[in-house]
């Protein structure tokens, strides 16, 4: 392994091949074992569970169309349900007439109805494009619903303009950056993901998966030196901590994974699933952004404060870059804690306008998944950055002698 980097400003030190040549043995070692965990539990295309596409069967399609018109007209929807029903906005419904721009009735016009949630929250308005349900009726014609909305442009510009950026911004660390996103989307789409609905274990699919990830990713992004090795080194021991810690408390908790329809829906689709190891896998894959952020800066940070401080001891240097983790500790937690508190926010304001308690609130299944998340990956976190730093100091580059002035050695600063 080459101890130069070649994507950064941070001086590397000295040349030490010796240390360069072992850590890319362990590396090599690591990403070989990696390789062949994979291999094993590489999943088979015919042991993926598929279920039948509603809106894919026979005489049935999706089609696109432009959104013409909308008639809104009373169809006595109150709000109030019965238990076993789904509620329903009270207020009116929509005739709605679009022009069909895709399939065999390109051209054609489409009507259908809006029920009042999808009409009363104003989702729907004249030139919209739309994703509809197009089914074939007994006299040739075509009756039409209601699916989705067309967002292929929205989400292409987006990603144009992110992408740019960062290109821009971040050169050639952020191009290299860019890459690492699509390793990763190609592992989740080929082996995570697919690995998991076959019913192996989800946590071990989690771990063996976010390590190969890590590996790609990291040395992409921030190149092949001795300062990412050590990086890794706290990354892998956060994922594995991660992973221990998160099938610990999903089964102290009694998590179950089932705490909304499209959990039963996944569980009827592929019923070999093991959900409860799901709710842990998420931990650990949840964790790995915030997790790789924190060991890069406190690795990139031992080896600028070695270069400002040569000859510090590696305690001082340890000291030093703890100082740094701290703050980040704190901002990176937070982080956390707004990202998870985001993703449930639907169901907190749910719960919250049914007025139950705070404790009750934190104890249920959808919110104690969210909190025990939280808490799980908050620790790995918090853990990886002394082990970081640990790691970072003892394969930064050694402290200097300090030279001797008229028979005495100079002074270093306190706070060096």
């Amino acid at each position: 392994m080459s101890h130069s980097h070649g994507h950064g400003p941070v001086d590397s030190g000295p040349a030490r091949p010796q240390l360069a040549r072992t850590l890319g043995g362990v590396v090599a070692a690591i990403a070989v074992a990696t390789g062949i965990a994979m291999a094993i539990l590489w999943p088979s295309s015919d042991d993926v569970p598929r279920d039948i596409d509603p809106f894919g069967g026979e005489g049935v399609s999706t089609v696109e169309a432009t959104v013409t018109s909308l008639e809104p007209f009373d169809c006595g929807s109150t709000g109030q349900v019965d238990i076993d029903s789904t509620p329903t906005v009270a207020g009116s419904c929509a005739n709605v007439t679009a022009e069909v721009k895709s399939g065999d009735a390109t051209g054609q016009t489409a009507e259908f109805q809006l029920n009042s949630t999808n009409f009363v929250a104003g989702t729907v308005s004249e030139g919209d494009q739309v994703r509809l349900v197009q089914y074939e009726i007994e006299d040739g014609s075509f009756g039409y619903e209601f699916r989705d909305f067309v967002r292929g442009f929205p989400l292409a510009a987006l990603a144009i303009v992110f992408a740019v950026l960062v290109a821009l911004i971040g050169r050639w660390r952020g191009l290299f950056a860019l890459v690492g996103i699509g390793v990763t989307l190609v592992a989740l789409a080929t082996f995570v993901l697919p690995g998991i609905l076959t019913g192996q274990s989800p946590l071990l699919i989690a771990v063996v998966g976010s390590t190969g990830i890590m590996i790609a990713v990291l040395y992409l992004a921030h190149g092949i030196s001795i300062r990412t090795t050590s990086a890794l080194f706290g990354t892998l021991f956060g994922i594995a901590f991660t992973a221990a810690a998160g099938a610990i408390g999903t089964d102290w908790s009694h998590l179950t994974g089932l705490t909304s329809e499209d959990d039963a829906l996944l569980l009827a689709t592929a019923p070999q699933l093991q959900m409860q190891g799901i709710v842990a896998a998420s931990m650990v894959i949840a964790g790995l952004g915030v997790l790789n952020d924190v060991t890069v800066t406190q690795a990139s940070a031992v080896w600028e404060l070695r270069a400002l401080q040569p000859f510090a001891s590696a305690w001082e240097l340890f000291r030093s870059a703890m100082r740094i983790g701290r703050d980040h500790i704190a901002s990176s937690v937070y982080t956390l804690v707004f990202a998870y508190a985001g993703s449930a926010m639907t169901v907190m304001l749910l719960i919250t306008a049914y007025q139950r308690g705070l404790v009750d609130v934190l104890t249920s299944g959808e919110i104690a998944q969210e909190v025990v998340r939280t808490l799980v990956g908050a620790i790995g976190l918090v853990l990886a950055v002394p082990v970081t730093t640990a790691f970072a100091v003892w394969l930064a580059p050694p402290a200097q002698e300090e030279p001797e002035e008229a028979g005495r050695r100079v002074r270093r600063p306190e706070n060096a």
